[in-house]
């Protein structure tokens, strides 16, 4: 059995019961963990005694290296895995930012603490500050940024595999992304659900849109329950899918590009340990995350990114904003100009719709008026005539 497939059983077994896919991929997971115990202790020492280091692929251990390894026409099947650190330039804040981050900035909603906006028990007692906040983020009134774009490049230039997004922004998908080429870990606004389990009446975004900024909490039409955006708040099972995909997709990556996460949440982070053990893997990050932990790696949890020792071989970590580390990485591959020509087109068709929809909305508004204004006479001659 290959490192790469011992890897995949390892963590498997490792997912917190939270974390763990819907019910009906559960038989999937338990295949997948059995004997897993064996699997895991073989990895674990091979990786710590260093018995067993994957191909050396890269030339060198730098942005160029994987630049040069892209150009090589060896790499095919591109994995992202993403954070909310590629759409803090897009206006939306991350989570954990001191000072700036979503966490930091939540006193006004009177939560016991930060994260019960994002727990499942409080939502349904208490939905007001989450749908609050929504009214604040809600997807449509942000643009994609540099490395949405950047993402979008390498689909359109048939090397992106699939995108693993932690976002719930939907941005991914205003940059060109469909839903084949994405797995939201943690859901979408894309579509929302009543959250009784009897009814599970699903809604469209528009139909959300409407009731969140006119202050309404939304309530399904059928049983009066409560009507939540698809998210993965915490206490909620991750999509069937994002379990099913991963175990088709991380075999055969060739390279693993990591932006804008701290890879502190599974089981998303342990991602990164599931692609084979030669293919080189890339963080774009205001700072190194996910490195190697003797006592995490024990647990089975945890990275495992080694960029700084002289056993290294594959990782590489360009410190920089997503933005940034995007445009000098597409400057070394020769799609600099093409990817700032793609980010002006696209802004400029998003700016066209935004007007339309300004422009109908006034015009209708305006015709609201007429008709009232237009009524009052009438009423006022009925009047004369009795």
């Amino acid at each position: 059995m290959s490192e790469s497939g011992e890897q995949t059983k390892r963590e498997e077994e490792a997912e917190t019961p939270d974390s763990e896919g819907e019910s009906d991929d559960s038989s999937d997971e338990g295949e997948a963990s059995g004997g897993s115990e064996m699997d895991f202790l073989r990895n674990l020492f091979s990786r710590t005694l260093g018995l067993s280091p994957g191909e050396k692929v890269l030339d060198e251990l730098t942005l160029e290296g994987v630049a040069r390894y892209i150009q090589s026409g060896k790499c095919k099947n591109i994995i992202c895995m993403v954070g909310a650190g590629i759409s803090t330039s897009a206006g939306i804040p991350d989570f954990r930012s001191p000072g700036t981050g979503l966490y930091a900035n939540l006193q006004k909603y009177n939560l016991p603490y930060p994260e019960a906006i994002f727990q499942i028990d409080y939502f349904k007692k208490h939905p007001e500050p989450f749908f609050a906040l929504a009214r604040e983020l809600y997807p449509g009134q942000f643009k994609p940024t540099v490395c949405h774009y950047f993402i979008r490049m390498l689909k359109d230039k048939g090397l992106l595999r699939r995108c693993y997004s932690q976002n719930i922004d939907t941005l991914e998908r205003v940059a060109g992304l469909e839903g084949e080429d994405l797995i939201e870990a943690h859901g979408t606004f894309h579509t929302s659900h009543c959250v009784s389990s009897f009814c599970r009446k699903e809604y469209t975004m528009d139909w959300m849109k409407e009731k969140i900024f006119s202050e309404d909490i939304p309530k399904c039409d059928a049983c009066n329950s409560l009507v939540k955006p698809d998210i993965v708040f915490f206490g909620e099972n991750l999509p069937a899918r994002f379990f099913t995909t991963m175990k088709k997709d991380f075999p055969h990556c060739d390279l693993l590009i990591i932006m804008g996460t701290s890879l502190q949440v599974q089981p998303f982070a342990s991602l990164v340990s599931r692609v084979p053990n030669s293919c080189p893997r890339l963080l774009i990050n205001m700072e190194k995350t996910g490195q190697s932990d003797f006592a995490m790696g024990f647990l089975g949890i945890g990275g495992g990114m080694d960029f700084d020792s002289d056993k290294a071989y594959r990782d590489v970590a360009h410190l920089s904003t997503c933005d940034d580390g995007c445009l000098a990485f597409a400057d070394l591959l020769g799609w600099k100009g093409e990817l700032e020509e793609l980010v002006k087109r696209e802004h400029a068709l998003i700016d066209i719709k935004d007007t339309k929809k300004k422009d109908e909305t006034t015009k209708q508004s305006s015709e609201a008026s007429e008709k009232t204004t237009a009524a009052e006479p009438e009423a006022g001659e009925s009047d004369k005539t009795q």
